[in-house]
């Protein structure tokens, strides 16, 4: 599968297979993504969208194929895949003992500008992490994504606690990092334009 449009295929899945616990989750899975593009992640509980994720994103070896950043095998050559790719998973990985500020400058993303104000974090600076909700929980863990300016955002589940104020930033902040040229491969979330993979397997 190939994103519509020409361009040269920036990140690359090639015949991609997942087994975990001796079950096969999925095989045979290629697609390639342009600049500007994204690829939705769809399936039932089970079927391995989270797996797949993290395996392109690196965190979890796949049972066969590869993962081609700007022509490179990441698992080879990592160095440069890590440096442009920002990943979101279920666990919003936001250290609860330390304030907001102080969780942006240990994510390196204290000094982007607009940042606390794209993710409606202002006035939040002196709160322990722990005392946060769960939506500006989850804001603050994207945050460290957001502050990633080009290369690829992996986020599973982004929207999950967000409500519709904090979703349609959301949404705002993955069209901008499209429009300039940045690739989003995500699950559980609705974006236009976007090439979609289903992955059949149930629990």
């Amino acid at each position: 599968m190939t994103s519509p449009g020409g361009g040269e295929p920036r990140l690359v899945v090639n015949d991609l297979a997942c087994e975990r616990g001796g079950r096969l989750l999925f095989e045979g899975l290629s697609v390639s993504l342009i600049a500007g593009s994204a690829l939705i992640v769809e399936g039932p509980n089970g079927s391995g969208k989270s797996s797949l994720l993290r395996i392109i994103a690196g965190l979890l070896a796949p049972t066969a194929g590869e993962i081609l950043w700007r022509g490179l095998d990441t698992r080879l050559e990592p160095q440069p895949w890590r440096r442009e790719m920002a990943f979101l998973g279920h666990l919003n990985a936001v250290k609860t003992t330390l304030t907001v500020r102080e969780n942006l400058a240990f994510l390196q993303c204290d000094g982007s500008p607009g940042l606390r104000e794209s993710l409606n974090l202002e006035g939040l600076d002196h709160l322990p992490a722990a005392m946060l909700s769960a939506g500006q929980m989850r804001r603050l863990a994207l945050a460290r994504v957001v502050a990633r300016p080009g290369g690829c955002w992996i986020l599973d589940e982004p929207a999950a606690n967000l409500d519709a104020d904090s979703t349609a930033r959301l949404d705002e902040l993955i069209a901008g990092h499209r429009a300039r040229g940045g690739i989003v491969v995500l699950a559980a979330h609705v974006l236009e334009e976007a090439q979609t993979v289903r992955l059949g397997m149930s629990a």
